[in-house]
């Protein structure tokens, strides 16, 4: 693959040969990470006029790639933009400093709170914007899951498609398990090792998303586990069974014992007493990963350590007792 920039690449016929990886991705998708920074519109534009070819022929956007199908791109103008996140570069150059691991295929990350994982929504760049940047010479970047912007720790990145593939059957499939901490409000029962509520998920007008225990909802399920008590709170480990979106916070609160600092599910006494020992983000960390390696096949766990903020709140609480 040509790797000059963009806009000499953009301005010249391409043939690229599908490498086995690419098998059964869409023509669609691949024109878009081949033509970044060039708009959906222009690529369904040019492939509906037939300038993109594969195997000499016209393909519909569907269209799924074959290994050794021989692509043709034409010339695309595109405006003259920077195609990385530029303004951030220092914010994008400390991404390094959170890499658990890495090698051929795939990243584990220890994500910061407040870091979104994508663009979007009015934010310039988010994690996988970041990391493509950071890596500009990776042909394939894709989040495998995702975390809210306010929870911290363990996020997967596949660098190719097949390793992409593979994590997401480990994850349809329930053979990867992922654990979180939070420190919840309350006491919470020595007997309580799961909530089973189903979801629902709403969008308010804004924009804003929210999710509530609705017998309407889709079957959600989250184990628990007691680490640590304290005056006012309890440390729990918590294993979501099913992935839906803010299923932990939800389920914390449906037990009656809400996540710290959680602005949308929390508990506003309980949040200001957090506050005043220092907590200033959401209570929720993905401490640790486990998952069959995409191209091993064997066992790996990647653990994420809590950030600075988690740890003196912890260590508050242990003094007031």
């Amino acid at each position: 693959m040509n790797t000059s920039n963009q806009s000499q690449v953009h301005n010249q016929v391409q043939f690229i040969e599908a490498e086995p990886d690419l098998a059964g991705q869409r023509i669609d998708n691949f024109l878009r990470t081949q033509l970044k920074g060039v708009p959906k519109s222009l690529i369904y534009r040019i492939l509906r006029k037939g300038e993109v070819r594969v195997n000499k022929k016209r393909v519909k956007p569907e269209y799924k790639l074959q290994p050794g199908d021989v692509i043709r791109i034409p010339p695309v103008k595109v405006s003259e933009k920077p195609e990385a996140p530029s303004p951030k570069l220092n914010k994008i150059a400390s991404l390094e400093e959170h890499i658990l691991f890495e090698d051929d295929h795939l990243i584990v990350f220890n994500k910061p709170s407040g870091l979104a994982v994508h663009g979007g929504s009015g934010l310039s760049f988010g994690l996988i914007e970041g990391l493509r940047a950071l890596r500009p010479q990776a042909k394939f970047m894709e989040l495998v899951h995702r975390l809210d912007r306010d929870t911290s720790g363990c996020i997967l990145v596949a660098k190719k498609r097949s390793a992409l593939r593979h994590m997401h059957e480990q994850l349809r499939e329930g053979k990867m398990d992922k654990r979180y901490q939070a420190l919840v409000s309350g006491a919470w029962p020595e007997n309580r090792f799961k909530v089973k509520a189903p979801l629902q998920k709403n969008v308010l007008q804004s924009g804003e998303r929210l999710v509530s225990v609705s017998e309407q909802g889709k079957p959600s399920e989250t184990r628990y586990r007691i680490l640590e008590r304290y005056a006012q709170a309890t440390l729990v480990e918590a294993s979501p069974i099913t992935g839906r979106t803010h299923q932990i916070r939800v389920h914390c609160l449906h037990a009656g014992h809400p996540i710290a600092c959680d602005d949308k599910y929390g508990d506003a006494g309980f949040d200001q007493a957090m506050q005043n020992i220092g907590l200033n983000r959401l209570f929720l960390h993905a401490a640790s990963l486990r998952l069959f390696h995409p191209k091993t096949e064997q066992p790996v766990t990647f653990h994420a350590p809590l950030d600075k903020v988690l740890t003196r709140t912890l260590e508050s609480l242990n003094e007031a007792v």
